[in-house]
């Protein structure tokens, strides 16, 4: 919005000059993300106690981990209402609001934010202890992947081709699967914050790292030159999504200092449903699906955790970890908690770079 109001001052003022360069807006949207994060977060943590928004320590899960997080009962929850709102907020004020990938951003992140905040409402205001029915959750996941996957097969400046990190010219089209695949992203990406989201500050720390490295890849993937040099798809108009990546990195960094070990708020499903279909989007935007494992790492393991734990106890009867997800596995081995969360986020941090340099393997 800043955009049109005020780029169109450049020739009388120079220094609205600024406001066409997309480093500048991406950087002025992390920060703006970040403050109304570290400004508002005192205010929505009160908020959510007064209501009595709080974690509840379910007994029929798991005793042993009820003991471990039993410090955790009454923890306001439902943060993510915060991160959303930084986003949405920092995205409309310094991206190029017209954009049409920042549009269809703004749309998923509403779109799953309404089925988490749902989800959490059911839980926690009218006590219904599993809020959405698993298939409901499911279905509007679906529905907006089916959405978004029709959006991006008509869309005619947008490839149904899947292309291979590594190799130079090699994808695979996907033709009449393109549509189902991006609901696999969508669903899978979600889900899969979602699943990690279980530990202070862990989702919000590995998020950061993330968004940067699809900060980076939408900005050199939208900028003709770099893509020629680095030999990968260009989208045209693609780089924009860099500020509402920066959004993202801003607005968990300030989340962060609220939920970090020991967490004084948690981010709930209003939160990590939107956080992972934003990043699953972008992916597809800028053709960086197979990459979205790569820099998502710790996302996919915690998922395909709980994948593993499900099939082997359901056809052979035995587990294959102590517990699922996969953060838990580790704290029932006797790390402690934050020593999860910080080596969790060592990987996520080499996953990330990994990724980057990835750019000039072909």
């Amino acid at each position: 919005m800043l955009y049109y109001l005020l780029f169109p001052l450049h020739d009388t003022f120079t220094f609205f000059n600024l406001f066409r360069y997309i480093t500048f807006r991406s950087a002025m949207a992390a920060l703006t993300a970040f403050l109304l994060s570290l400004i508002f977060g005192p205010f929505v943590i009160r908020k959510l106690k007064r209501l009595k928004i709080g974690e509840k320590i379910n007994k029929q899960d798991s005793l042993r981990l009820d003991e471990l997080h039993s410090g955790k009962a009454g923890t306001p929850t439902m943060g993510g209402v915060l991160i959303l709102a930084a986003i949405i907020i920092s995205t409309v004020l310094w991206a190029d609001i017209l954009n049409k990938y920042i549009l269809v951003c703004l749309f998923v992140i509403l779109w799953l934010g309404i089925t988490g905040f749902i989800d959490d409402y059911l839980k926690q205001v009218k006590k219904q202890a599993k809020g959405l029915a698993a298939t409901t959750k499911l279905t509007s996941q679906i529905v907006l992947g089916l959405i978004l996957g029709t959006i991006l097969y008509l869309e005619p400046q947008n490839s149904i081709r899947l292309d291979f990190p590594f190799l130079k010219d090699v994808s695979v089209n996907l033709d009449g699967l393109y549509i189902v695949f991006v609901m696999l992203v969508i669903t899978g990406s979600s889900n899969a914050v979602n699943l990690t989201d279980g530990l202070d500050g862990l989702a919000a720390g590995i998020m950061v790292m993330v968004a940067v490295a699809f900060a980076i890849l939408s900005y050199v993937s939208g900028n003709m030159r770099f893509s020629e040099y680095l030999l990968i798809p260009y989208i045209k108009s693609g780089a924009e999504l860099t500020v509402f990546c920066s959004s993202i990195i801003g607005a968990s960094l300030g989340f962060l200092w609220f939920n970090c070990y020991p967490a004084s708020v948690f981010m709930g499903d209003v939160g990590s449903l939107a956080l992972g279909g934003a990043i699953g989007t972008v992916a597809l935007m800028i053709k960086k699906e197979l990459l979205l494992m790569v820099v998502g790492g710790i996302f996919v393991l915690e998922a395909l955790s709980v994948i593993l734990q499900v099939g082997t106890f359901k056809f052979f009867k035995k587990r294959l970890f102590k517990i699922a997800p996969l953060h838990h596995h580790f704290q029932f081995l006797d790390w402690k908690e934050n020593k999860v969360i910080v080596r969790f986020w060592i990987i996520a941090g080499l996953l990330a770079l990994m990724t980057i340099v990835t750019l000039k393997i072909r």
